[in-house]
């Protein structure tokens, strides 16, 4: 009998340790196999859940000229009227008697400073077929690839701003009808899931909706009026109108309106482009003038009766444009307060279509972001919205005061800039907009013109700015001409920079 080596004893449990050690290895990499199998799953899952239904997946990337199908060239008028019959113009047109204007005196500044500028967005919106081109990549040809990252910050932050805007007068308007129960922030957080879901779907979802909410908005609104329209005709009495009041108010119409202008041909690319872009200018000129004037006026005259009437006062002091609504529907009742809630539904229209924009700034602002599907996007503005709401809300006039005063200077700067680089350095042709070159910054103008003619603006913006804040040496004899400079100076400038920037770069 052989003995053993004591070598092979030591030896023996060797190979034992080392296929426990496989096992659970591979037990450990089964696991994370597992583990991956299950993500892939989910997402394929979700993924399929997406493509069936009707969510826009497509982002910010240039839509091809065979994609460009869609014949509902109505829509255009229908997003602005639904975008605009709700409470927001309303809202903006309750600032007027504050610049001691009388109700005549706002319906004028209204009416004149609306048709001044509602023509800016209408027409840009008509890039958007012939282009195939969101707005702020269209910006992309003119401040080029890199240097688009300041105006689509500014234009994020002034979204963003309407954003909170129409949260608050939302979720006041939910709060005043259950006589604050519902807190304002309750109110808040349900406005701004509502929006989720319908920016979260997309383009035809969007437009969609906008086609018919507008009906119930109009309609809680003429009842609203029927309501209260005996106590409109309190006025309180006001001094004679100064220069410097028609100015600053009309400068709150032009920062209603211009900000548009960064969003509209967002809502158009998909249409075909051999429509007439004159009657599409008129549909989007007349969506946004019509139902923005109305209300903006029904707005200036609620505002300028609500010391002479003690239970509007009383409702705007609780939950100011919230308790106002409520009161002046009180008399009819359980039905009035089923309209208010209504009325704050009617937001939801343009908070919807302004977080849609959002959505595609946020992949032009980060272009690696080009990946991420656009619709995850609106969960992430849901997010910011919603907390910054609920902090603007404790002083909301303030607060969108100091707000509206600083949106309308930047963007009157960053129109005027496409406005000359289409009409005058493209010469009105749309094929000069090349699909291949939207993301190559070789290929697209440095951005330097661009930006430095809006900057350098600023030298007669800021002193032609009138604010609670700051009131420049310009504005002390004219009034807020700050917006007017804004466009004016960066048209002019642009024009001799520009052609320095072709004739250095080329392009």
């Amino acid at each position: 009998m052989m003995s053993q080596d004591p070598h092979d004893s030591e030896r023996g449990p060797l190979p034992a340790k080392k296929d426990e050690e496989k096992v659970v290895g591979q037990s450990h990499v089964d696991g994370q196999s597992k583990g991956r199998t299950l993500i892939t799953t989910v997402q394929n899952l979700v993924q399929r859940l997406i493509s069936a239904s009707p969510v826009e997946e497509r982002g910010v990337m240039p839509i091809a000229l065979e994609d460009r199908t869609a014949t509902n060239y109505t829509s255009y008028f229908w997003i602005w009227v639904c975008m605009n019959i709700n409470l927001l113009p309303i809202t903006f047109g309750m600032l007027g008697p504050s610049y001691g204007l009388s109700l005549r005196d706002c319906s004028l500044v209204i009416l004149f400073f609306c048709i001044l500028t509602a023509a800016i967005p209408a027409y840009l919106g008509t890039l958007g077929p012939k282009t195939g081109l969101r707005q702020m990549i269209q910006a992309r040809y003119s401040f080029g690839r890199y240097l688009v990252s300041v105006p689509v910050i500014l234009n994020l932050a002034t979204l963003t701003g309407f954003c909170v805007i129409i949260c608050v007068v939302g979720g006041q308007c939910l709060s005043a009808v259950t006589g604050g129960s519902l807190t304002p922030a309750v109110g808040i957080v349900i406005m701004g899931l509502l929006a989720l879901f319908i920016s979260f779907c997309g383009y035809e979802v969007l437009h969609q909706y906008e086609r018919f909410a507008w009906i119930p908005a109009l309609i809680a609104i003429v009842i609203a009026t029927g309501c209260g329209g005996s106590s409109l005709r309190e006025q309180a009495p006001t001094e004679p109108a100064t220069a410097g009041g028609v100015l600053s108010f009309g400068m709150i119409m032009a920062s209603y309106m211009i900000p548009y202008a960064c969003l509209a041909s967002d809502f158009t690319t998909y249409l075909n482009p051999k429509f007439s872009s004159t009657r599409l200018f008129l549909y989007g000129f007349a969506g946004l003038l019509i139902p923005s004037v109305l209300l903006m006026v029904l707005g200036a005259a609620i505002a300028g009766a609500i010391s002479n009437v003690p239970e509007w006062e009383e409702g705007y002091e609780a939950t100011q444009v919230g308790g106002v609504l409520a009161a002046m529907l009180s008399r009819a009742g359980g039905f009035g307060k089923f309209v208010v809630v209504i009325l704050s539904l009617t937001l939801l229209g343009n908070i919807a279509a302004t977080m849609y924009s959002i959505t595609l700034n946020f992949q032009i602002l980060i272009p690696q972001l080009v990946v991420v599907p656009r619709y995850m996007f609106s969960v992430v503005v849901t997010a910011i919205v919603i907390p910054v709401s609920v902090k603007a809300a404790e002083e909301f006039f303030a607060s969108l005061e100091n707000f509206v005063s600083l949106i309308g200077y930047w963007s009157a700067a960053f129109v005027a800039v496409l406005i000359v680089e289409h009409l005058v350095f493209r010469r009105g042709r749309y094929d000069t907009y090349d699909h291949d070159s939207w993301n190559v910054a070789s290929r697209l103008p440095w951005g330097v013109a661009a930006l430095a003619a809006s900057a350098l603006s600023f030298a007669l913006v800021i002193p032609s700015m009138s604010q609670v804040w700051f009131e420049g040496p310009i504005a002390e004899k004219s009034g807020d001409i700050g917006f007017e400079m804004a466009f004016v100076v960066t048209a002019v400038l642009y024009l001799p920079f520009r052609y320095l920037e072709k004739r250095l770069s080329g392009r």
